[in-house]
C-alpha cells in the first residue's frame, strides 16, 4: 500500500509541476503578446546617461519607436547621443521573439511585491538573444525587470516603472544597466550643446569602467499613431 501511495505522490507532483510549467509558458507569450501591441510611440523624455568615460548633461526631448527595432531621439535644442545598439532601449527587443521555452523559477517578492520569475530561452539557435530571465506582475500583466544575455551585446538588465499607461504595458520610467563598450560619440561632440560640452573622462580598462546606466522618464506617449520609416531618416 505505502509502495502505491509513494508512486501517486510522484505521479500528483509531476502533474503539478507540468501544470506550473504550461501555466508560465502560456503567461509569457501573453505578456509579449500585450507588449507587441505597441507598433510606434513618441514620447516626450527626461534622460540621463551615466558612463565612466563620458561626463553627459542631462538630456530632454522626444524618443520616437517603430517596431521592432527603430529609434531615434531628437533631443530639444542640443546634440542627439544614444549607444550604437539602441534597440536595448525597449522591452520589447529585450524578449525573445519566435518559439521559446520557458522555465518557470516560482515567486520571488521584490520590494515587498510578489512577482512571478521566468527564464526564457529562444529554440532559435541564431537569435541574438541566448537568455532572458523576467520578472513579471501577474496582477497587471507587466514585465518589470528583465535580464538579458545576448551573443553580441552581453548582459542588459531593464527595471521598469508603471503608472498612466499600463494598459499597453508602457513604462512611466526605465533603468538599463548596460554593457557601454559600444558606446560612440558621434561626429560633432564639441558642438554646442546647451552651454555644456560632454567631457570625456579619463578610459579605465577595469570591467567596472565598461558599465553604465541610462534612466528614461516617459512624460507622455502617443501611441500607435502611424509613424513612417521617414521618421527615422
Amino acid at each position: 500500500m505505502r509502495k502505491y501511495i509513494g508512486l501517486l505522490i510522484v505521479i500528483l507532483t509531476l502533474n503539478v509541476s507540468v501544470s506550473r510549467a504550461d501555466d508560465a509558458t502560456k503567461l509569457f507569450y501573453t505578456l509579449r503578446s500585450k507588449i507587441l501591441t505597441v507598433k510606434d510611440y513618441t514620447a516626450d523624455v527626461n534622460m540621463k546617461i551615466d558612463v565612466s568615460f563620458m561626463r553627459i548633461p542631462k538630456l530632454r526631448g522626444t524618443l520616437y519607436f517603430k517596431s521592432p527595432n527603430k529609434m531615434r531621439l531628437e533631443r530639444h535644442g542640443g546634440l542627439s547621443m544614444l549607444p550604437k545598439k539602441n534597440i536595448n532601449l525597449t522591452i520589447s527587443n529585450l524578449i525573445p521573439a519566435g518559439a521559446v521555452t520557458v522555465i518557470d523559477l516560482g515567486n520571488v517578492m521584490v520590494k515587498g511585491k510578489k512577482l512571478r520569475l521566468v527564464k526564457v530561452i529562444p529554440e532559435d539557435d541564431n537569435n541574438n538573444i541566448v537568455l532572458t530571465k523576467v520578472w513579471i506582475d501577474e496582477a497587471n500583466l507587466l514585465a518589470v525587470r528583465a535580464e538579458t544575455t545576448t551573443r553580441n551585446d552581453g548582459t542588459v538588465i531593464m527595471d521598469l516603472e508603471f503608472g498612466n499607461y499600463i494598459t499597453y504595458a508602457l513604462p512611466d520610467k526605465v533603468t538599463i544597466y548596460m554593457d557601454v563598450k559600444d558606446y560612440k560619440l558621434p561626429k560633432g561632440v564639441t558642438m554646442d550643446y546647451n552651454n555644456e560640452t560632454p567631457t570625456v573622462a579619463v578610459k579605465d580598462k577595469t570591467a567596472k569602467a565598461q558599465k553604465g546606466t541610462i534612466e528614461i522618464s516617459y512624460l507622455k506617449y502617443a501611441i500607435n499613431t502611424g509613424l513612417t520609416d521617414a521618421a527615422f531618416n
